[in-house]
């Protein structure tokens, strides 16, 4: 049984939204434009950079591998956990809090990252961009009933299509089309927010800014830890 999260899970899509918003900006900044949530964007990066023949482009090359590499490490220990009847979410908030505390310790080590593609370099933005992978299966795997919280392209095209419908009145379910919007809503914001506390984190404190968002998986796994505790106190 998958544990309640207050809020029906919106608590936790949230706030998964502001942890992914605040490593992409902060690594993007920090890493020559590398992007750890939105990995495919990339792509556009080593063209552009290829182009002006800049440095950076290996970091973004490995960035989809390491990135696909974490999802299905996920997803192996999720099933792992599974056929010991223990439920993954735990498990996999901490391992992507291990992976940020990883990122946040080797950047502040290593720094200044002065080439970008140096091995100091690339293992913290692979880091980073393992833990993004994590919180993507975490999405699939935990909490498909949410709104993504990594990516939100769609979200936003699918608010603003509600959003209309709602305000021209051509929705076939109101109700329906009103709860959608309000369940995509939190994550959008949350993500912006991260993602300016992100910048603005990395400008003035460097990787030690990256407490924030492990604070916030902590909290996280902290509420998930205990709802089993709370269901079997009830009964």
């Amino acid at each position: 049984m998958k544990p309640q999260i207050s809020g029906g899970g919106t608590s936790a899509g949230t706030a998964l939204a502001f942890v992914a918003g605040f490593v992409d900006a902060a690594a993007f900044i920090a890493l020559t434009g590398l992007f750890t949530a939105h990995v495919t964007g990339n792509f556009v990066l080593i063209g552009a950079e290829l182009i002006a023949s800049s440095t950076g482009v290996l970091a973004k090359l490995l960035a989809l591998p390491v990135f696909m590499g974490a999802v299905a490490g996920a997803r192996i220990l999720a099933l792992l956990l599974q056929r010991r009847e223990a439920d993954p979410l735990p498990w996999l908030l901490a391992l992507e809090a291990a992976l940020l505390a990883g990122f946040g310790v080797c950047g502040t080590l290593w720094a200044p990252l002065d080439a970008p593609d140096g091995a100091p370099a690339l293992t913290v933005g692979m880091l980073a961009v393992a833990a993004m992978g994590v919180q993507n299966a975490i999405g699939r795997l935990s909490l498909g009933h949410l709104a993504p919280t990594t990516v939100m392209t769609v979200s936003v095209s699918q608010a603003v299509i509600d959003a209309t419908d709602l305000a021209l009145r051509t929705s076939g379910n109101p109700a329906q089309t009103r709860a959608r919007l309000l369940r995509v809503l939190p994550a959008i914001a949350a993500f912006a927010v991260g993602a300016l506390c992100g910048a603005f984190g990395i400008a003035h404190l460097a990787f030690g800014s990256v407490v924030l968002p492990i604070m916030v998986l902590v909290g996280l796994f902290t509420l998930v830890a205990m709802a089993p505790a709370e269901a079997n106190a009830a009964t």
